[in-house]
């Protein structure tokens, strides 16, 4: 396991910038271990809901975490707005880093992580590979 330390910035869209940065250090795995920061707007996916819920307020990241893969990014986050009030949920495109977002990646040489449709979730659920395995 490697340490990546990243700062993103302002305008940055999360999940886009983090998958970017898990490719151009050339993996195919990872783990995002930790992440704080500022949001606007957020968009999250809450449990069992069908419908994104979208907060155009300027929001905290408290807590950030999930895995990035060939098959995408699948990463929850609790968000705080100005009163104190939190909500969680999994973190869709479309949340746009305010001022930062310092998040620490933990890259998995030899591993890949993709996405298949699982018919007992319904969602696409994450498949572990040895990188030299063929697809």
């Amino acid at each position: 396991m490697l340490a990546l330390p990243l700062r993103l910035n302002p305008g940055d869209d999360l999940r886009a910038a983090l998958l970017a940065a898990l490719r151009a250090h050339g993996h195919e795995a990872a783990f995002v271990l930790s992440g704080i920061g500022s949001l606007a707007p957020a968009c999250l996916r809450l449990a069992g809901a069908n419908e994104a819920l979208r907060i155009e307020a300027d929001t905290e990241i408290l807590t950030l975490a999930g895995t990035l893969g060939a098959g995408g990014a699948h990463l929850h986050a609790s968000l705080s707005d100005a009163s104190g009030r939190v909500v969680g949920g999994h973190v869709l495109d479309g949340c746009r880093v305010r001022t930062t977002a310092e998040v620490l990646l933990a890259l998995l040489p030899g591993r890949r992580f993709e996405r298949m449709h699982d018919p007992a979730t319904g969602y696409a659920e994450l498949i572990i590979r040895s990188s030299e395995a063929p697809p």
